[in-house]
């Protein structure tokens, strides 16, 4: 038993059981102790799990592109920030800012820098001193251009774009079951092992947002609830003065996501690469999430006044913007043309990130903004409750 465990367990026996979401919330994030907080925390090949900007350069280089044209529609502002919250290696903004430079991913020939650059700061959102530290190392190039903030709340003013890839999964979730009545499941302890029992839910919140996305679910169906995007999204209105938010993630609409198709829900575990759907073994170890709601970022952006204008899979995005012109490039110059152009699919066909994986951008300010991302399709009509 480790540490996070033993702490988990005394304040059970302390305060009694404690919500999945608390749980959650402490395997994750407890300092120094929690998978995103501890020293230990590796993302990529050597970890538990990969992101798109694992992949290849080429997802940062149409990240890039579409924060270029978000920049161009707000008027080429002076001072354009990029706001990206939860970086994990700091790849996709090395891509993204070599893209800006004018550099080449392989033979890091300089270009011509984008005008872009001369007026970017490019700001990482990370809660983790360790992992701070290796971005910090991976981005000494553009230490001119790059700086850290632990919190949202840590900002101000800002003009641009909210970037996040694969972060609000990993958002602490309620989780429920359907019996004589909703219930909340709850973790407990039992001869010194985490044990769930179920209960009346602990806040309101749960049956409000049952009824705020008109759920309907059958007895036995298990599902999660995710509160906190919400607040994610009011810390963000606080300090966005015009600009857009860029979200990448797994997930669904909300009719999608509470059918009877997933009536087990959607919590995963990643462990050293493999899945498992076992959140109290290796607490503090393995990661944990659950898939997106996408028509809650809609609801809730909208009545803030941060406008949802798209939606889609990520293929179709990465497709829109251009990226079979980065397999074209690589066709003239890569000496390991197969290998890149086999990693470039898995961010773009069926039965990839491509298709698991959606963009959604949402706006708050005065224009009406059209993006290139979604010119081939935008299934924002998707996200509409009944």
């Amino acid at each position: 038993m480790n540490l996070l465990q033993q702490k988990i367990i005394r304040r059970i026996k302390s305060e009694g059981p404690i919500s999945f979401k608390t749980f959650m919330e402490m395997a994750l994030y407890e300092p120094e102790l929690g998978y995103y907080t501890s020293q230990k925390t590796r993302i990529g090949r050597s970890g538990d799990f990969y992101t798109s900007s694992h992949l290849h350069p080429a997802f940062g280089m149409m990240i890039g592109k579409q924060t270029e044209e978000m920049w161009e529609i707000m008027g080429r502002p002076s001072a354009f920030q990029i706001v990206e919250i939860g970086s994990g290696a700091g790849y996709l903004c090395k891509d993204i800012l070599d893209y800006f430079r004018g550099m080449s991913d392989k033979r890091q020939e300089t270009n011509r820098e984008k005008e872009i650059y001369k007026h970017l700061q490019y700001i990482i959102v990370e809660l983790n001193p360790a992992m701070r530290e290796n971005q910090k190392n991976l981005l000494s190039d553009f230490s001119d251009r790059v700086s850290w903030a632990s919190s949202i709340r840590e900002l101000n003013n800002i003009k641009g774009c909210i970037l996040s890839n694969e972060l609000l999964d990993a958002f602490p979730v309620h989780i429920i079951e359907i019996n004589d009545e909703i219930e909340e499941v709850f973790v407990s302890t039992d001869n010194e092992k985490l044990t769930e029992i179920k209960g009346t839910p602990g806040t309101s919140g749960i049956a409000n947002y049952i009824k705020e996305f008109s759920i309907e679910l059958e007895k036995g169906h298990r599902t999660e609830i995710n509160l906190e995007i919400k607040n994610w999204l009011n810390e963000i209105d606080s300090v966005l003065t015009e600009g857009f938010i860029l979200t990448i993630d797994y997930g669904y609409s909300s009719e999608d996501y509470y059918s009877e198709d997933r009536n087990r829900g959607t919590m995963l575990c990643y462990h050293k690469h493999q899945m498992t759907e076992d959140p109290y073994q290796n607490t503090g170890e393995q990661d944990i999430t659950a898939h997106v709601n996408f028509s809650s970022l809609k609801k809730w952006g909208d009545e803030l006044g941060i406008k949802t204008i798209e939606f889609c899979r990520q293929g179709t995005f990465l497709v829109s913007l251009g990226i079979d012109e980065v397999i074209a490039e690589i066709h003239k110059n890569s000496t390991d043309y197969p290998f890149e152009v086999a990693r470039i699919k898995k961010l773009i066909l069926p039965g990839t990130m491509g298709e698991t994986h959606k963009v959604i951008i949402q706006y708050k300010g005065s224009r009406k903004p059209e993006l290139r991302g979604f010119a081939i399709k935008n299934q924002i009509i998707s996200l509409r409750l009944p």
